[in-house]
């Protein structure tokens, strides 16, 4: 599988005292997947709600697409989920996406509640990374992350990175790595492009 970028760097020591689990954002093969900034949390520099919040370019982005997925999408045959839904894959993995579109034959009514989804999104989009990665490196977790949602059953998987202005559209069979200036398909023949949104917003990003 082709991925984005990479950034090469030592492993940070692990913290010696607990980790709140509030710090923690996801869970693979049974260990805790720290979310980004939690080192900063136990120094005292910032809080939990200060790592938990998206920058204003992320939120940016989740809501053009979010608005865009909104006029095309059948509201009778699918959901379209945000705010980080949850993914229950078995009782060591459990994961979170950005959006979520889900079929609506297979969320079903009886599998709604206040816990995980434990059926597989059609496609599930990340815009950047929210985990920290020092243990494995953000290709690795990026890697590992859409290798298990497929295996669940996902059709397709789009992550939206900011830093090299690029997006990953990856589906079972193949993965490809473009720039955020071309015009890349959600689903149904339905396209989005990050860079001419942002241009077309006077939004400038270096």
């Amino acid at each position: 599988m082709a991925i984005a970028y990479d950034t090469p760097h030592r492993p940070l020591p692990k913290p010696r005292r607990k980790i709140p689990e509030n710090l923690i954002y996801e869970i693979m093969d049974g260990k805790p997947i720290y979310r980004k900034g939690y080192r900063d949390v136990l120094s005292g520099k910032k809080t939990r709600e200060e790592i938990r919040g998206a920058s204003t370019l992320q939120s940016v982005i989740v809501s053009y697409l979010v608005i865009l997925i909104g006029k095309f999408i059948d509201d009778d045959a699918y959901f379209v989920l945000t705010g980080e839904p949850g993914v229950h894959l078995d009782h060591r993995n459990n994961l979170a996406n950005d959006i979520a579109i889900y079929d609506q034959t297979v969320l079903t009514p009886d599998k709604i509640s206040k816990k995980y989804a434990t059926v597989p999104p059609q496609i599930a989009i990340e815009v950047d990374i929210e985990a920290d990665t020092a243990e494995m490196t953000e290709n690795g977790y990026i890697y590992k992350k859409t290798r298990k949602l497929f295996e669940f059953g996902v059709q397709k998987i789009i992550w939206v990175l900011t830093d090299p202005q690029v997006v990953l559209i990856a589906t079972p069979d193949r993965t490809e790595t473009v720039n955020w200036d071309r015009d890349i398909e959600i689903m149904d023949g339905h396209v989005f492009n990050i860079a001419a949104y942002l241009i077309k917003k006077g939004i400038q990003i270096d």
